[in-house]
């Protein structure tokens, strides 16, 4: 395989994961404008290793990753293992190791993207040395390779860095992968609670502004069935809110009916409440509604 092989093939990777991460981002863009579902992200993630790890997240070296069994920790040992094998060949032919940009602590709590993005790259880095080191032995990798064939055509090596680099290689690409899986079910479920919380705010604002209607028409001692009445205008007003609020300014008795024997008499009680009482008070609840909406 040469050179220019080896690099699409992390180059396809590279891209993989820029397209995925543009999903994302995306995504977050359609939710909200803000910054309110990265926060909800960081903050769940931050919860989920929480507790699936008994609040023993730390400083994580390369060496003891491995103690928290985590895609995370599979990947920076993978990767550990790999530049380990390549900076070896480094300094036994003599050649300058590149700068790395990845460093496991940005594991912590969990994989993202823009990480993945940053092992890619070093790891086409080191790519190079591998090709300076053997031009020969490498020119025999067949160009589609498979996972399957590198590790195939790693046990027939002699040379034990060389054949780690490969093995940590093919580990590198299967542990990112399962790491962008897994980000992208905590991604789902944060995006979830988001939706949950949105949802529960809208109903506590929605059961605060019934109250505080509730608590005005009552005060006003209408005779009408306040709690009732609020409760019907609002269900109508989550289909059709300019209608219902026609309805409730112009005939609220629709949603509740107007309780006649709540009706003070007339003339200090010499005439009986009737009907054209109840069509009185009808429009008088209306005219004052309108009011308060406005």
């Amino acid at each position: 395989m040469s050179k220019e092989q080896i690099m699409d093939v992390n180059q396809s990777i590279m891209s993989h994961l820029e397209n995925l991460d543009s999903e994302v981002e995306m995504s977050i863009e359609e939710d909200d404008s803000d910054s309110e579902f990265d926060k909800l992200l960081n903050s769940f993630i931050t919860s989920e290793s929480s507790d699936q790890e008994d609040n023993e997240i730390g400083e994580i070296k390369a060496s003891e990753t491995t103690n928290y069994g985590t895609d995370e920790s599979e990947l920076a040992q993978a990767y550990s293992n790999f530049v380990g094998a390549v900076s070896s060949i480094a300094t036994m032919r003599e050649f300058e190791m590149p700068d790395l940009l990845f460093v496991p602590e940005s594991l912590v709590p969990n994989y993202k993207p823009s990480i993945g993005r940053k092992i890619v790259i070093d790891t086409l880095s080191c790519w190079d040395i591998l090709f300076a080191a053997y031009p020969e032995k490498l020119s025999t990798l067949n160009p589609n390779a498979t996972d399957e064939q590198f590790l195939n055509f790693a046990e027939g090596l002699s040379d034990q860095n060389l054949q780690l680099a490969i093995i940590s290689y093919v580990e590198i690409l299967i542990d990112i992968e399962n790491c962008e899986i897994s980000y992208e079910e905590r991604r789902l479920r944060a995006q979830r609670r988001r939706i949950e919380k949105a949802l529960y705010e809208e109903y506590q604002h929605r059961r605060e502004r019934k109250k505080h209607f509730i608590d005005i028409i009552e005060k006003k001692h209408f005779p009408i069935n306040a709690e009732r009445l609020i409760n019907n205008y609002f269900k109508t007003a989550s289909r059709d809110a300019k209608a219902a609020f026609e309805v409730l300014t112009t005939n609220p008795a629709v949603y509740a009916p107007i309780e006649n024997d709540k009706i003070k008499p007339r003339f200090f009680g010499l005439l009986k409440v009737t009907p054209k009482d109840g069509i009185r008070e009808n429009h008088r609840i209306g005219v004052y509604l309108k009011k308060l909406k406005a």
